[in-house]
């Protein structure tokens, strides 16, 4: 035992408490003092600099000053943001996070302003640094979600998951490296399955590029995780900018890459390998020294590619790219002007982009071929003087038999990939493939028509390395039919005025002229097409405005707000001067919306437009004078409002606003982020009987069991990447929200009926809540693997339009279950619906006991 009789040893001596410094001190007090009275005055950048001072004078003050931190840093970044001054907004949030270093709310913020400005890689380590400080933190969660999409694309997935595809590349380069192909260089690396199967094949050295840092991470992870690190050289640039000997040691005797889309070269595939040819890649096997070992010869995987076309008659494809209804909401549009996408093959434009994708099998309304398939064009991967002559090859015109009647709305464009002589993957409409195909849509007013006999002519060329393919002309009874000058038909065909009317704008090099027209995003195009969804609105706004008439006459004038009646601006000289009071509208739906000039036309209101671009304004101008529709009754408000992100605030300050048009769905198929926060301020906003629209949103959904959405979401397991352990570090960067769905033409089985999961209410709050269980009996025996859900939008208790129908401009949302659950008919599930800030996440768990329901 102690000896307890010990005299004690003498212990450190006690830390000297620091002497309180009074100077020091009133310096603290007053800075903090001077930051709040900055803080209240709305100068957030002075405030800012004070609360610096105190924070790192007084670090104890940080738990007290913590909220007001970020509220002013906050504020000023959001002020920097808009002077433009990006570096000094990332200094302070620098300066932030060295006070707060495990803050997970500045962290997710910074990560936002890194998102907007393009910056998705560090946006991404910032949420995901986010989350795991606070793993259940919704905000970090759903922009982690958001930027996920945009660093691994879900088809990354898809084509990991295409085992017949993997192999085939495999085998073709397995039979290189054996034939002597020992040195290897993989261009788009990816996940680096094709430079692990180069090493496997028994490859000495192989190379890999990734310009993508998210990516070049995870493959540095997978090769690792394969036992080949130090056997796989990864480098972190783009092939374009490889040197030899800088990155690599000498020339390679074999190229491997994927880098092709759906119209094959736009992702630079023909620069790229270019660039290799003349600095990367050995001089290819000349027919003249056939005794040159392979290992000395260059040459690239895929070997070449043949490019296939075919015209399609597609009305999903015509709504989403020009204008297809002569009226909309009770306007007539032929005053718009030519209105159509940004997806154009014209040489006017430079900003228009050739081609869209779309995967033809899964279109809404299918599609209707109205030419055989087409060879359009023939490309050798291993010809450089080819590959060198690709932009300059002269346009070609190929004349294609029209075999079926109908409106011409695209090319459908896809191709088969050469990976060597023996061996190709084809990427057409009819193959079980990971890719979709090329969509070239026909931009022209008109629709133009065609039918069996015509002869459709095709222009083809390779301007900027991208496949562009134009339709211009059509062959029938022995003439060809061209646009005259400016666009008008030529008027010696009054015969055929209805095609040449259709061709006015298909030609380019015939107009004499630009033409005059406004683009619209495919899903504002969409949008304007939407007849049904425009009629409703029309209908529930008439209700409005008739329904406060009858209050106002009953309250008598100058009650009808409650307040002092005072004009918004100078009061309007025309139609509006003699009249009563107006009443307001305001529109803050997303991109172009004619709703403020569909409330306009209601006579007696002053809408407010929050479209932005200067042509999407004069559109509405322009649709409004044609109208009848006085031009002081429809103004833009955000050419008034000081703060755009203040949006929402009154008319005036003796005003209230009649209705608020709120958009509350993306197109993608989930909700609006913060839109039960707008609808809070915007119900304090309505004048009494007031209104948003819409009142409330009922979100449905159904059980599904569908592969194909599994195969979109996660790799599954091994067996498709040929053995290699990827699944677990691209499965990182799965979602649980599956976007853009067409659940009309999906691959899967109903398990159940649809149910009402959730609803919420922009107009009474107290009728909301977080969270709800919803119990659904499976109607069929299989295995859950989704939830597939869509909206009903309740414009007042009579009206409502569906986010799933055929017209919708809206796609569909799913929640893929992390784990498929089995169930058998009649079984119970129950589903978890909760709701925060706005984010809506569901989860399923079984329920058998029917008692329980």
């Amino acid at each position: 035992m102690p000896n307890t009789s010990t005299r004690p040893k003498r212990g450190r001596r006690n830390r000297r408490v620091p002497r309180e410094d009074p100077a020091r001190n009133e310096l603290v007090s007053r800075s903090l003092e001077s930051a709040q009275q900055c803080l209240f005055n709305q100068d957030y950048g002075t405030a800012f600099v004070h609360y610096l001072l105190v924070l790192n004078l007084a670090p104890v003050l940080k738990d007290f000053a913590s909220e007001s931190f970020r509220f002013t840093l906050f504020k000023w970044a959001d002020e920097l943001d808009s002077l433009g001054r990006i570096q000094d907004l990332f200094d302070c949030y620098e300066q932030a996070l060295e006070l707060f270093p495990t803050d997970e709310v500045i962290i997710n913020s910074m990560g936002e302003h890194l998102f907007r400005m393009g910056f998705r890689d560090e946006a991404a380590g910032h949420f995901h640094k986010a989350l795991k400080l606070k793993p259940d933190y919704p905000e970090a969660k759903e922009n982690f979600y958001r930027v996920a999409n945009w660093l691994v694309e879900r088809w990354h997935f898809l084509m990991l998951n295409d085992r017949r595809r993997n192999h085939k590349y495999q085998q073709a380069i397995q039979k290189a490296v054996e034939g002597g192909c020992n040195t290897v260089l993989d261009i788009g690396t990816g996940t680096g399955i094709l430079g692990m199967c180069a090493k496997k094949a028994g490859a000495a050295e192989v190379y890999a590029c990734e310009l993508s840092k998210t990516m070049y991470e995870l493959a540095c992870e997978v090769v690792t995780a394969n036992g080949m690190n130090g056997r796989i050289k990864i480098l972190h640039m783009k092939s374009l900018e490889m040197e030899v000997p800088k990155d690599i040691p000498k020339r390679v005797s074999l190229v491997v890459t994927e880098t092709v889309d759906a119209g094959l070269f736009g992702e630079g595939i023909i620069e790229s390998l270019i660039h290799a040819w003349n600095h990367l890649l050995l001089p290819p096997q000349s027919t003249q020294d056939p005794s040159r070992p392979p290992s000395h010869a260059g040459r690239v995987i895929p070997a070449g590619a043949t490019v296939f076309g075919m015209a399609v008659q597609c009305l999903e494809i015509r709504r989403h790219h020009r204008l297809c209804v002569s009226e909309v909401g009770g306007l007539a549009t032929a005053a718009a002007g030519e209105l159509h996408s940004p997806v154009s093959c014209s040489s006017e434009d430079d900003s228009t982009e050739p081609y869209t994708t779309e995967r033809l099998s899964r279109l809404p309304g299918g599609y209707t071929p109205l030419t055989e398939p087409f060879n359009a064009l023939d490309i050798d991967f291993n010809n450089v003087q080819e590959l060198e002559g690709l932009c300059s090859r002269e346009v070609s015109r190929v004349r294609l038999p029209v075999t079926g009647e109908g409106l011409l709305d695209a090319l459908a464009v896809w191709f088969q990939l050469h990976l060597d002589q023996q061996s190709s993957l084809s990427t057409g409409p009819k193959e079980d493939t990971c890719w979709e195909q090329a969509i070239y849509p026909v931009q022209t007013p008109h629709n133009f028509p065609l039918r069996p006999g015509d002869e459709l002519i095709v222009e083809i060329s390779c301007r900027d390395a991208y496949l562009r393919l134009c339709s211009v002309a059509v062959a029938r009874d022995g003439r060809e039919n061209n646009p005259g000058p400016s666009g008008n038909p030529n008027p010696s065909l009054n015969a055929e005025a209805e095609l040449c009317s259709a061709l006015a704008c298909l030609g380019t090099e015939q107009s004499s002229g630009p033409r005059d027209y406004t683009m619209l995003e495919c899903a504002e195009m969409a949008l304007l097409n939407n007849q049904p969804y425009h009629d409703s609105f029309r209908r529930a706004l008439a209700k409005l405005i008739t329904n406060l008439k009858d209050a106002r006459s009953v309250q008598g004038p100058s009650q009808g707000q409650g307040l002092e009646v005072m004009p918004l601006t100078d009061p309007p000289s025309g139609p509006m001067d003699p009249g009563p009071d107006p009443f307001y509208v305001l529109d803050v739906s997303e991109g172009f919306s004619v709703l403020s000039l569909m409330a306009a036309s209601q006579g007696q209101v002053k809408a407010y437009s929050s479209v932005e671009k200067t042509q999407h304004q004069a559109v509405l101008r322009r649709l409004a004078m044609a109208n009848g529709v006085p031009e002081e009754a429809l103004e833009f408000w955000l050419n008034q409002v000081e703060d755009e992100q203040a949006v929402l605030q009154r008319p005036s300050r003796e005003k209230l606003w009649s209705a608020i048009i709120l958009d509350c769905v993306e197109t993608c198929g989930l909700v609006r982020q913060k839109l039960m926060e707008k609808a809070t301020l915007a119900r304090c906003l309505l004048e009494d009987g007031g209104q948003i629209f819409p009142e409330r949103i009922v979100l449905y959904g159904m059980l599904v069991e569908s592969d194909t959405l599994l195969l979109e979401s996660a790799v599954q397991g091994q067996e498709p990447t040929l053995g290699f352990n990827i699944a677990p570090f691209i499965n990182q960067f799965t979602v649980p929200v599956h976007v853009f769905l067409d659940l009309s033409t999906l691959q899967c089985r109903h398990l159940s009926d649809s149910v009402e999961l959730f609803i919420l209410d922009l107009m009474n709050t107290n009728a909301n809540y977080t969270n709800r269980d919803v119990k659904v009996q499976a109607s069929a025996s299989g295995r859950v693997t989704a939830v597939p859900f869509w909206y009903q939008i309740h414009l007042n208790e009579e009206i409502s339009v569906s986010t799933f129908n055929q017209d919708s401009h809206w796609k569909q949302a799913a929640v893929v279950l992390h784990q498929p659950l089995a169930v058998r008919e009649g079984d119970w599930v129950r589903l978890a619906v909760t709701l925060q800030k706005s984010s809506i996440s569901i989860s399923a768990s079984p329920r058998y006991c029917c008692e329980e329901v």
